[in-house]
């Protein structure tokens, strides 16, 4: 942000959303082209950018499946054989921890990081985090031991904490509840697209058969290198509508103003113990935990071993790269489509959210069970449709991230998604038992059905919670005045009683 600008901006009232230096505790109408107008310049500025930021926050956690088919495994020693079995015994471990520990520091990170994006400038704490995490993951390239890249995976989750419960904010604060569907799903959807890009550059990367590095290290430069620019460009990140810069005056002023009705808030610097008393005690953040972190087991298995298993089934590594396309498709369309009829039609977010669970059910039932022979299409199949599960976790975080009030509340709320995401995503890559591969790790594939019961009965369960407050809420009397007023306030989801859950 320019200096005029931040001269510019309306300063917060201390304990209130900052949007009430602008738009005030009065309602006022706004002119729908400028608000169509506003709405568009923060799409095309925010969208693009979260896509590839996430994108590459998924890309050099999934390059792991990838870089041990090119070597990593045998350089760093990250399985063992022994050999004195007939067939030699392959051990796993020590990949299921390289995977793990990159979860151990998202956890480590995800309280203090979104704590300073509450409290300080977003643009100034996301651009310094992401070069450091740009400068982190080169340095993969110059680990030599298994224990090296332990550290590194560590510090690594660490810093790229900062990323997603960042982006789940900056929507809940740019954008109404029925919007927020289509464009939380927007930024998770590059879940998919770079399973596809990052299929492709692994591809590419495979065909190197000189120079003085080892293929996986050329992969982790190229991460990193991308992430360093995308660093640089996060430094002009507004806090929120009230301060972004590409906006004309009217437009602020429009893009504020008609977030009133949502009661959800912009943004508040100051820290409130209340507010975090009250998350902590609240039944509905730990429900959407509970989904999270039952519903992402499947990408701790899929990111870290993927194309490990599916080179199992007599595929070359060249091979194993490309069944990655379909996974990634069929994730990326999946998130899409639930975004948007999640955004064009109310209260069928969590119907479709266990719609979405049966097909990873399937899918994962369908690889157990079928025959692992030379080239075997069913269990690829079966892989492949458990692409479902990225509509299951787009909506888990669209139900989170609409369903709180408050910001002090929304951050812990965003934290905690990523929690579980961190406890799912920990839990998978241990449930690949080397031991147990000529039963197709039944621990593995049983696991995950388990999960996705478990999410089922949770969001079933958070539907009737949301429903019967809002059959509650409705039953009061309503006061436009106070309505209006109320909308600034940073008052959480508990205190406003014009606040309406969406499911």
């Amino acid at each position: 942000m320019t200096a005029d600008s931040e001269a510019n901006t309306p300063q917060a009232v201390d304990g209130k959303d900052e949007a009430i230096a602008m738009v005030g505790e009065q309602q006022h109408t706004i002119d729908p082209a400028v608000e169509a107008r506003a709405v568009r310049k923060i799409d095309l500025f925010l969208i693009p950018a979260m896509i590839f930021g996430y994108g590459l926050v998924y890309y050099d956690k999934a390059i792991l499946g990838s870089a041990v088919l090119f070597g990593m495994t045998a350089d760093l020693e990250l399985t063992l054989v022994d050999n004195s079995t007939v067939p030699p015994a392959v051990n796993t471990r020590r990949l299921s921890w390289a995977t793990s520990l990159f979860y151990f520091g998202m956890l480590a990170g995800l309280y203090p990081m979104t704590f300073a994006l509450q409290r300080f400038n977003i643009g100034r704490v996301l651009g310094g985090v992401v070069i450091v995490w740009a400068g982190i993951c080169m340095l993969t390239a110059a680990v030599t031991t298994y224990q090296g890249l332990y550290v590194q995976r560590f510090f690594l989750g660490f810093v790229e904490s900062v990323i997603p419960t960042g982006f789940m904010c900056i929507v809940s604060g740019f954008y109404t509840q029925s919007e927020q569907s289509l464009r939380q799903s927007w930024w998770f959807s590059s879940t998919g697209i770079f399973t596809i890009i990052g299929g492709s550059l692994n591809y590419g990367f495979a065909q190197i058969t000189g120079g003085g590095l080892r293929r996986w290290q050329y992969i982790y430069l190229l991460a990193g290198s991308l992430t360093f620019l995308f660093g640089l460009f996060c430094f002009v990140m507004p806090n929120s509508p009230v301060s972004a810069w590409f906006l004309t005056k009217e437009e602020r002023f429009a893009a504020v103003e008609r977030l009133r009705h949502g009661q959800t808030g912009v943004r508040c610097t100051k820290f409130k113990s209340s507010q975090l008393r009250e998350a902590i005690f609240d039944v509905k953040i730990w429900l959407v935990a509970l989904m999270m972190a039952s519903a992402y087991t499947v990408n701790g298995a899929v990111s870290g071993f993927g194309p490990l298993i599916v080179s199992t089934f007599g595929w070359s590594t060249l091979a194993s790269i490309l069944f990655q396309f379909p996974l990634g498709g069929l994730c990326f369309t999946v998130i899409l489509l639930t975004g948007y009829l999640g955004s064009k039609f109310n209260n069928i977010r969590i119907f479709m959210l266990i719609l979405t669970c049966l097909p990873v059910i399937a899918g994962c039932a369908i690889i157990w069970k079928s025959e692992w022979t030379y080239h075997a299409a069913a269990p690829v199949i079966g892989y492949s449709i458990t692409g479902f599960f990225g509509g299951t976790v787009s909506l888990i975080i669209t139900i989170g991230m609409s369903n709180v009030a408050g910001h002090t509340k929304k951050s812990f709320m965003a934290a905690t998604i990523f929690v579980a995401y961190c406890v799912g995503n920990i839990i998978g890559p241990q449930l690949v038992w080397s031991p147990t591969k000529a039963q197709h790790y039944p621990a593995l594939w049983l696991g995950l059905i388990i999960c996705y019961i478990i999410c089922i009965l949770a969001s079933a369960t958070l539907y009737l919670v949301l429903r019967n407050e809002n059959r509650r809420r409705d039953a009061l009397p309503v006061d436009e005045a106070d309505r209006a007023k109320f909308a600034f306030q940073d008052l959480t989801d508990k205190e406003n009683p014009y606040f309406r859950y969406v499911f």
